[in-house]
Order: C-alpha cells, then structure tokens, then sequence
C-alpha cells in the first residue's frame, strides 16, 4: 500500500487487543471525553474541549484532513469492544521526504496498560512498511515524561528541545523533538 491508496481507503489496524479505526461521527461522546480532561490535554498545547459542539467539529475537521490527504487519524478500540478509548495518527506528511509527524490521546481509563504502545506500534510498522515513510517526528512538551517514556520505547531519538515554542494560556513552554528512521525501526523490529 502506498501513501496514495491509504488516502483511498482508509487502513484500518489489528493488534493482539486493539483495532484501530477511522474515527466515526457515532464516537462523538468518548471523543468528547478524552479531548474534555484536563489531564488528557495538560501537555496537548490545546485547551480542553468545553461543548459537544467543539468535539463534533474536531470530528469534521479529521475527517477533511483525511479527505484532503492531510492526516490519518485511527480510533483506538479494544478488539472486542468497538467503543473508542483513544486516538492516534500521522499527520504534516512531507510525501517528497517521506515524512510524516505522529501524535495520541489516550483516556486515563486506559493509561498504564501497555494500550498507547501496542497501537503506536502497529501504527509505526504500517508507516514504515505500508506507506513507506523514511521518518516519523513526535514533538512533545517538555514536561510530558510518559509521552518521552513510550517514545524512547519504541525506539525514538531525542533530537532537540525548542525554547518556548509555544503559547498555552498565556505561558510559553518549551518542546522536545524526537525522531524515528525506517532502518532503526526494522532493525529494532527484526532482532
């Protein structure tokens, strides 16, 4: 599969517990609820969610990215529950570089389980083996450690910390950069 025919049809993921998904109007709700805690969004550089509305037009807005070739966005679910706990993607795809960016959300229901990294995984394997992608970047807040955690253990390269790059409510953070080449996930995956 190229990067041309994910945009086709979406790729949908299987892992040992999760199925990873296009996100669907009908996850409006869970949606909302990740994307509404704080502590889900304390490190996101965006202010929670406050209305069903703001949750029902970030849906439409993923939904354009992926129609206009901007974002694949997968909902994270249990394989035997079709109920969305969470979110992960690629987005800022630089295609003449075969680079994309990642990011996730995950609910606190289901921090510390190992969910983020199986579908993270999943999710790496696919860019890197299905689109093809030479390098995948993260940028996280500097003071988010189990983002820093799951990204050293899937085998990220810290790369760099940018001075107050960003505005969250008046105070301007810092943010690390992290990178993962397509030779060092397949050597890593292949041993």
């Amino acid at each position: 599969m190229s990067i041309d025919t994910a945009f086709t049809q979406f790729p949908s993921l299987t892992t040992e517990r999760l199925r990873l998904r296009a996100v669907r109007p009908e996850d409006l709700k869970e949606f909302f609820a990740i994307r509404s805690d704080e502590e889900v969004m304390k490190y996101s550089g965006h202010p929670p969610l406050r209305s069903l509305d703001e949750a029902r037009d970030q849906l439409e807005q993923a939904r354009q990215s992926y129609t206009q070739r901007e974002a694949i966005g997968w909902a994270i679910t249990l394989k035997n529950d079709d109920t969305l706990i969470g979110i992960c993607g690629f987005h800022h795809f630089r295609a003449e570089h075969r680079v994309a960016e990642t990011g996730y959300e995950l609910a606190q229901a289901h921090w510390r389980k190992g969910i983020m990294f199986e579908a993270m995984t999943a999710m790496l394997s696919f860019g890197f083996t299905e689109l093809n992608l030479h390098r995948v970047e993260a940028i996280i807040d500097i003071e988010n450690i189990a983002s820093k955690t799951l990204l050293e253990k899937l085998g990220f390269t810290y790369e760099g910390t940018l001075r107050e790059r960003y505005d969250q409510e008046g105070e301007l953070l810092d943010e690390t950069y992290y990178g993962l080449l397509k030779r060092e996930w397949l050597a890593r995956n292949q041993a």
